[in-house]
């Protein structure tokens, strides 16, 4: 995957470090069908993309993004219930597209992040943002409802919490966002982008297929009573990945004092 060219993104492939940035800094990073559909190709590839170990999703200018474009919105306006219906769903899609990618994805938010960008920030798997970063469930402003983001945004920071915010479209910064569970570190601007590099290094130290099991692993068991069922099916979980050639391969290496085979590569 090399850096190929699109209108809404900038996408590239460093040595298994897959990044992708918001570019429309104009627009604030703002969401139509256009880019929807842009973010939603790219993250098909990344998917389909073995040699990709993580993504780094970033974005240019002043906002992270601004949630749903004023044009787009102009146009929406006029669409029938069922035409509405259909933008959510590409909408819906797009998000799930990523909150289910097998590489993990780091959030490096720069300023705002506003209705479904606050989605994109809630489907990443680690959120680092910076001490100027804001963000708002602003959707009641407009007579609408933060529906299509609500599953993600509700599972990082809990039911209770999200009443005050889904009902006053209250801006909270990075703190707020950290206790709330949104963000996992807050840093400095100038420290953003080292700090989404240090986590994508030690990502990639890791083996690829443990990685993407084990966040496949975090939904499984997310929520699930600790029965017989499920301590059953992580003892099979276990047993499977310890006889991959990767698991192999992993042990043996930390006995014989020696990289893993996917260190070399």
């Amino acid at each position: 995957m090399s850096d190929l060219a699109y209108s809404a993104l900038h996408v590239s492939n460093d040595n298994g470090l897959a990044r992708v940035v918001l570019d429309r800094p104009e627009r604030h990073n703002a969401f139509d069908d256009h880019v929807i559909n842009e973010l939603d190709q790219v993250f098909t590839n990344i998917a389909q993309n073995q040699s990709i170990r993580a993504v780094i999703l970033s974005a240019n200018g002043k906002s992270f993004s601004a949630g749903a474009d004023i044009e787009w919105m102009k146009r929406a306006a006029a669409y029938t219930e069922q035409e509405n219906e259909a933008a959510s769903l590409e909408m819906a899609k797009m998000l799930n597209r990523i909150y289910t990618l097998p590489q993990p994805v780091i959030a490096l938010v720069q300023g705002g992040a506003y209705g479904g960008g606050v989605g994109l920030v809630a489907v990443s798997d680690v959120v680092v943002a910076t001490t100027q970063a804001r963000f708002c469930f602003s959707e009641v402003k407009l007579g609408i409802i933060p529906a299509v983001i609500s599953p993600y945004v509700v599972r990082a920071a809990g039911s209770r919490a999200l009443r005050r915010y889904f009902f006053t479209a209250d801006v909270f910064d990075a703190d707020e966002a950290f206790r709330l569970g949104l963000v996992d570190i807050v840093t400095d601007g100038e420290e953003l982008e080292s700090t989404g590099l240090s986590i994508a290094a030690k990502i990639m130290e890791n083996g690829p297929a443990a990685v993407a099991a084990s966040k496949q692993l975090i939904d499984r068991v997310s929520g699930k009573p600790i029965d017989e069922s499920l301590v059953t099916e992580t003892a099979k979980l276990n047993a499977k990945m310890r006889a991959t050639d990767e698991g192999r391969d992993g042990i043996a290496a930390f006995l014989e004092k020696r990289p893993p085979v996917w260190r070399k590569s």
